[in-house]
């Protein structure tokens, strides 16, 4: 939990001031006339210096390439304040916001950012308020009043903004119609500081509209809707599905997949994980992914192998629930299959080949002088540089046990997962995910991934996290103190 004067600090930064409401627009069809001449907005990235809302809705005339003229914008404006009106019931609020979202759908990009641009500039807290209640919350710190006034100080950061968005959730595509709309802002964002305020509130509210507690853990098998199989083969992120029977394969009797829906998407995994049920924690994706291989032995079956999670919902961004649903799907199995002990992933390292083409020369430095000569030797080179290295890893699959670029590969792979960091978590994000669910680094799997998709990655290689369910609280503990939990095995790869 954050405490009081972090959550203060925190919401202040997100304040925006406001004006009064804008005049009523004219003639919707003069307005609808504006909007088809408009030209794409320009991006704060452009050099240009936007008006904002405030003073377009004051002027007269189109500036630049501003989408929505100063009248049309009002009229927007006005639509959307009619949807928060303080005397609209919440079914017909929800109508309004349908009416919008509908004008939404035929909207330019432009004309799209203008309404993303209002809802921030327009509906923000009242910044006369929120003063008063600071004043008023830090002169009741330490009293009998202050519990009080963190209420006063709380409601009056409750902007205008959080009920318009909860309004548009009203009607029955609204949660859909606000997921899509945050897909579309998050690429904006870093062009765009002005839309920050809104990424923020829709976060916060998809943070509690997703909570775990309100979705359902369901499992999708070959005998599901093909609809919602369908579903599998578009969101699929880590191992493309080829065919209906790779489908079917991932779908078989020894394997499980599990997603996580919510009541209102009721036909939309936010989130799936394929699992397979074998006797041993596997080393390689291309067994798994073999088609013509028999169904594995269930009564055999001692660890499940995660080897594929993937997000499906980009407007989710940074709404978590992918600890939760390992959980989940572990108690299911072992309720399902109490032989099973172990339960790991079988992952990518995606940031790994990039990560390299900038770190080579310094891992290089690392070597003592003996290592140095026999990879000199290997590159054909007296002195080992980071360019012949990066050449002769792209044939990663070629290099033999003993080959010193595919030991120091290997190395060089485990040091990033097991070291490399940016404020203080993993800097690989499937590292970050796994690590920060309480798993381990458990081992490094040569050629593990030899498709083009693994060798442009990670020359092929993939790591396998293990979820020990007794130390899950211990690794995140670790974690928390900027160390990586691994394996004595990819400890002695780091050479620290």
């Amino acid at each position: 939990m954050h405490s009081t004067p972090e959550w203060i600090a925190r919401s202040m930064s997100r304040l925006r001031s406001i004006t009064p409401p804008a005049h009523k627009a004219g003639d919707k069809a003069t307005d609808e006339a504006g909007d088809k001449a408009a030209k794409p907005a320009p991006s704060v990235a452009d050099g240009a210096a936007p008006r904002s809302t405030h003073g377009r809705l004051h002027a007269t005339l189109r500036r630049g390439q501003e989408a929505l003229s100063p009248r049309a914008l009002r009229r927007l404006l006005t639509d959307l304040q009619e949807v928060v009106a303080p005397q609209v019931s919440e079914p017909e609020g929800g109508r309004r916001a349908q009416a919008v979202a509908a004008w939404y759908a035929q909207a330019e990009p432009g004309q799209r950012r203008d309404m993303w641009l209002l809802m921030c500039e327009q509906f923000a807290p009242d910044a006369t308020r929120f003063e008063s209640a600071r004043q008023r919350y830090e002169a009741a710190a330490g009293t009998d009043e202050e519990g009080q006034a963190e209420i006063s100080l709380r409601r009056a950061l409750v902007s205008q903004r959080t009920r318009l968005l909860q309004r548009f959730a009203v009607f029955p595509e609204g949660l859909r119609f606000l997921l899509d709309m945050r897909a579309e802002l998050l690429p904006l964002l870093k062009s765009d500081k002005r839309l920050l305020a809104l990424d923020a509130e829709l976060e916060h509210l998809f943070g509690t509209w997703f909570d775990v507690a309100f979705l359902e853990l369901r499992r999708l098998s070959w005998d599901s809707p093909a609809s919602l199989i369908e579903k599998l083969i578009k969101y699929e992120a880590v191992h493309d599905i080829r065919s209906w029977a790779d489908l079917k394969n991932r779908l078989d009797c020894d394997r499980r997949c599990y997603g996580f829906f919510h009541p209102r998407l009721p036909s939309e995994p936010l989130i799936f994980v394929e699992v397979a049920l074998v006797d041993r924690i596997s080393h390689s994706i291309a067994p798994l992914l073999d088609e013509a291989a028999a169904p594995a032995d269930l009564s055999k079956a001692t660890t499940a192998v995660f080897y594929s999670i993937s997000n499906t919902q980009t407007g989710l961004r940074g709404v978590g629930f992918g600890d939760a649903l390992i959980k989940h799907v572990v108690q299911t199995l072992t309720a399902e299959f109490p032989r099973l002990r172990t339960f790991a992933t079988l992952s990518p390292i995606p940031g790994f080949r990039a990560w390299l083409g900038k770190h080579a020369g310094a891992m290089i430095e690392r070597l003592d002088d003996k290592r140095r000569a026999e990879l000199g030797r290997a590159l054909g080179v007296e002195h080992p540089q980071a360019a012949p290295l990066l050449a002769a890893s792209d044939k990663a699959l070629e290099l033999d046990a003993k080959s010193p670029v595919r030991q120091l590969l290997q190395e060089c792979a485990a040091y990033y997962l097991g070291r490399a960091m940016q404020e203080g978590k993993p800097l690989d994000p499937v590292a970050r995910f796994h690590l920060g669910n309480g798993a381990r680094v458990e081992r490094l799997n040569w050629a593990g991934d030899p498709s083009s998709k693994g060798l442009k990655q990670s020359y092929g290689l993939m790591v396998n996290y293990l979820y020990d369910l007794k130390r899950i609280d211990k690794h995140r503990s670790l974690l928390a103190q900027g160390k990586v939990p691994v394996s004595a095995g990819i400890d002695s790869l780091c050479h620290d």
